[in-house]
């Protein structure tokens, strides 16, 4: 990162594996419905079983590579003691996220393996997960994410500048990935989890990119802000307050923006992908009937009871006739 391409690379990224997750939730609901519905962590594809895994794997390694070997001068990120320079803290932490997705991603492909097993005909794999593995790839999957929360928190980029408030919103974005990862979890049927989890995965993606082509474009840079080149690398400083303060309310309208963007995509895609899918599934509606009333039946009931009082013989008869009781007493 710290580039054009450093941010609109990734954030592409982002924007492919969100919008395929956000396919593959709306079919899974529009085919089998509530009832049968489960939010997966990652979906197989039809040619490649595990593209979606290779293409994270592919994406964080490139990542990586670009970070501490093909960006820096030296092409590696030390200096000549060994010791990591002030300039390249932020290619590291950069890197660590990617790394941790590249971990997630392979702790999936490698479950995913040892859970495809040979059918008894020998012909079609079967998938037999092990126990609990859904909730551990979903937790190592919140881990990631969890990850990529606290370091672009305590960046080393300062966070008081324009590109400060792009990562602090980013964070908003990254915190929704986290807690619905987590709720994942306890609730794997939960549709709306899923939804909103792609949805923010995909909107991590578009702000990358955003902040790419803000950030990095002279042309698009606030008016009163300007390029400046601090510790090997490009960043957007401001001549004033106002003009800091007015850059940063940008930031904001522009997130608010893409958001509202955001709300009408989903909603539309939603109702696109129910008309396409919907039709493949049956929709059953429960049948409630009324609670049924109470009702006498048509027999009569006799109550004879016996009673001495005072020495007396008492026996009084009960006879219930239409839900009405009538007493007649012999001595």
């Amino acid at each position: 990162m710290g580039t054009l391409i450093g941010h609109v690379g990734p954030g592409f990224g982002f924007f492919v594996i969100g919008f395929w997750h956000l396919y593959n939730h709306l079919r899974l609901l529009a085919q089998k419905g509530p009832a049968h519905y489960t939010n997966l962590a990652w979906f197989p594809a039809k040619l490649i079983r595990h593209l979606e895994l290779y293409l994270i794997m592919g994406g964080c390694a490139a990542s990586v590579a670009m970070e501490l070997f093909i960006g820096p001068d030296r092409h590696q990120p030390f200096d000549p003691d060994g010791t990591i320079p002030s300039n390249h803290l932020h290619n590291f932490e950069h890197s660590s996220i990617s790394l941790t997705f590249f971990v997630y991603a392979a702790f999936a492909l490698v479950l995913d393996k040892l859970s495809l097993t040979r059918s008894r005909s020998g012909s079609a794999p079967e998938t037999r997960p092990g126990p609990a593995q859904y909730d551990v790839l979903q937790f190592v999957g919140a881990m990631a994410f969890g990850q990529q929360l606290l370091l672009f928190h305590l960046h080393s980029t300062d966070h008081m500048g324009v590109e400060g408030q792009y990562h602090w919103l980013l964070q908003l974005v990254v915190f929704v990935s986290l807690a619905t990862t987590l709720l994942g979890i306890g609730a794997p049927r939960s549709f709306i989890v899923g939804f909103v989890r792609s949805l923010s995965i995909l909107f991590q993606g578009v702000w990358f990119m955003v902040m790419g082509f803000a950030l990095w474009t002279p042309g698009l840079i606030p008016k009163g802000c300007f390029m400046h080149e601090e510790e090997g690398h490009k960043v957007v400083r401001c001549d004033s307050d106002e003009s800091l303060h007015r850059a940063k309310a940008l930031v904001n309208i522009q997130f608010s923006w893409f958001l509202i963007l955001l709300a009408i995509f989903a909603a539309s895609f939603y109702v696109f992908m129910i008309r396409v899918y919907g039709g493949e599934h049956d929709h059953k509606t429960a049948d409630y009937s009324p609670m049924s009333s109470l009702t006498t039946s048509d027999e009569e009931e006799e109550d004879v009871e016996a009673q001495k009082i005072g020495g007396k013989s008492t026996e009084t008869q009960r006879f219930v006739r239409n839900n009405k009781a009538i007493d007649h007493m012999e001595r």
